[in-house]
């Protein structure tokens, strides 16, 4: 048997998001509508490749300034 096995144990953050969730039903379908808008977005292939081509090389000290210009 595993010495940190809790059968009956459940956190208090556990509690919490089930309450929330037995409240509001359709919180989960809220948070992916949510994750949707802001991070899972369709990606323009050949517009990030235009982006990647169009990088500038950045020198190994950021803050030096070019003194030939």
């Amino acid at each position: 048997m595993n010495i940190f096995y809790r059968p009956k144990y459940r956190s208090e953050v556990t509690s919490f998001i089930d309450e929330l969730k037995t409240k509001d039903p359709a919180l989960e379908a809220k948070q992916r509508e949510g994750r949707d808008l802001l991070w899972d977005k369709n990606i323009d292939r050949t517009a990030w490749v235009g982006f990647r081509d169009a990088e500038v090389e950045q020198q190994p000290y950021v803050y030096q300034t070019n003194s030939d210009h």
